[in-house]
């Protein structure tokens, strides 16, 4: 299921997701730095702040990579967010445009040999992952915490659609960890997953855990949307105020009991 994707690929895509959002960020007024976001219980600011501190957290991580050196320890991250906390409004903002567009800079930075061999040793990883994969996670960071800014302006706002044409080909890589099947209603059920824009079709299974595999002709529903729609519903953003009216669900399970299955990241 899982396509090899280069990583020019996801750094030209993590490109256009970061320019997407730093040109929203560059005409907030006070009032926007404090409106409510899509990610609950944080303003704009916030989110701000964390992708902030996220890119200052990663780029300390790939200039340890680079130097063939230990990267930070346990207790690097929590002065770093303990910092960008207390920064006001406008200072977050600004600290975001800086430092996420440095680290996306460093990653175009990288020459085709770097790319091909740096391993980068992660905290949450058994091993160290390649740069593709390093920019991949940092996409999906940027792609749905943008979308929580984003929809804030624009009730409509959907997930960078070249964001999406390299991200749903890995949408079953984390289920297992971010899925709560012990949260869903009824026994174990399997659902196959028809997205549109690009076209997939899954087989969702949620029983002890909750997986992703090759749809099968046999299901006890079926779940048709579009492919953006489908990351956002795994990632806990699709309500029912931000779920397009094309979604639909046959058989006897509902996208509420869906939604709690995904609770959000």
């Amino acid at each position: 299921m899982t396509t090899h994707i280069s990583a020019d690929a996801w750094i030209a895509v993590l490109r256009h997701v970061y320019d997407q959002l730093a040109d929203l960020v560059r005409g907030l007024d006070a009032d926007g730095l404090a409106r409510p976001s899509a990610c609950s219980d944080w303003d704009v600011a916030q989110v701000l702040a964390h992708l902030g501190s996220g890119t200052e957290i990663g780029t300390a991580i790939l200039e340890a990579a680079l130097a063939a050196r230990d990267g930070p320890g346990p207790d690097f991250n929590q002065p770093v967010w303990d910092r960008w906390n207390a920064l006001d409004n406008p200072a977050k903002a600004a600290g975001f445009l800086e430092h996420a567009g440095n680290l996306v800079a460093a990653y175009e930075a990288l020459d085709a040999v770097t790319q091909a061999d740096l391993r980068v040793k992660l905290p949450f990883f058994p091993e160290p992952v390649d740069v593709a994969t390093l920019v991949r996670l940092r996409t999906s960071e940027f792609t749905h915490h943008g979308w929580d800014v984003r929809v804030a302006f624009a009730p409509t706002a959907t997930l960078h659609p070249a964001a999406v044409a390299l991200m749903i080909d890995h949408s079953g890589d984390f289920l297992a960890y971010i899925g709560k099947a012990d949260r869903f209603e009824g026994g174990p059920a399997t659902i196959v997953v028809e997205t549109t824009d690009p076209a997939r079709s899954y087989a969702l299974t949620i029983a002890d855990a909750v997986s992703l595999s090759e749809a099968i002709p046999d299901a006890d529903a079926t779940l048709r949307l579009p492919a953006e729609s489908w990351l956002r519903l795994t990632y806990g953003r699709l309500p029912p105020d931000h779920t397009p009216a094309d979604v639909t669900l046959t058989g006897d399970i509902t996208l509420d009991n869906l939604r709690r299955v995904f609770p959000g990241v």
